[in-house]
């Protein structure tokens, strides 16, 4: 069955008109029409290019819990009021598109609040690696494992499937992999998900004291608890001890001159 799911915010335009700040449906992302409110505190500059530089941090976020990234839009739509106010923009948006050129509109039109100066719509599609497996969630960097690292060590697996409301979980999950790097003892983490929604995150430890104090982190706990409230339909830990532990990467051939 194709996987269908709603990305939400902190916005409160979408509790009140009823919608959601993106679609996820199969492998396609479908982000709504992104303003530049802040929507941490519901605030908005009255510069244009601040404006567009809010709208695509917004998008990156719902991009982020969507499993892919600006690398991955096909499409994007501008909506202005001030045909003057869009090439002001263009040096904060080619930052983020001059690389990947989406197919691009730009439209004149009214919007719904007169503080809104920009509005943005991005359609994505998540990239399916060769042979089902999973994708990173970070594809704008190159796709690499980490180091094979000196064992013993030990390792948590986390495998979760989401549930549909996702308010909060993006600025959360930032929150917890600064907090991790903080712990002795914490050597690395790694995450993928599939185009069918199985996400997957491996965090590396020295030894059991690193696990054992990320783990009854008050600040973590918290999280865990509100995870299993509102984020996950389900999920499932796996903690080991790895004994053995090795790595390879090929080396770049020649280019065809």
């Amino acid at each position: 069955m194709t996987e269908r799911r709603a990305v939400l915010s902190s916005s409160t335009f979408e509790e009140q008109i009823g919608y959601a700040r993106a679609v996820v449906d199969g492998d396609w992302v479908h982000v709504s029409g992104t303003t530049g409110f802040d929507y941490a505190t519901m605030t908005i500059s009255d510069d244009v290019v601040e404006q567009a530089e809010q709208c695509l941090r917004n998008i990156e976020v719902a991009l982020a819990e969507a499993g892919c990234t600006f690398a991955d839009v096909v499409r994007v739509r501008y909506l202005l009021p001030d045909r003057a106010d869009f090439e002001p923009c263009w040096l904060v948006l080619r930052r983020c598109f001059g690389d990947v050129r989406p197919a691009a509109t730009m439209l004149m039109c009214g919007l719904a609040d007169p503080r809104m100066k920009i509005e943005i719509e991005v359609d994505a599609r998540r990239r399916i690696p060769p042979h089902g497996g999973a994708t990173s969630n970070h594809s704008e960097a190159p796709v690499v494992p980490v180091g094979a690292y000196e064992p013993p060590y030990y390792v948590a697996v986390f495998t979760t499937v989401r549930a549909q409301d996702q308010s909060g979980f993006s600025e959360t999950n930032a929150r917890m992999e600064d907090l991790v790097k903080d712990v002795p003892g914490y050597l690395g983490m790694e995450h993928a998900q599939t185009p069918g929604g199985l996400g997957i995150t491996v965090s590396y430890f020295r030894d059991a004291e690193a696990l054992t104090e990320w783990r009854t982190n008050t600040e973590h706990r918290a999280a865990q608890k509100r995870g299993r409230a509102e984020w996950y339909q389900s999920y499932t830990l796996h903690v080991a001890k790895v004994e053995r532990s090795h790595g390879f990467t090929r080396e770049p051939g020649p280019t065809a001159g």
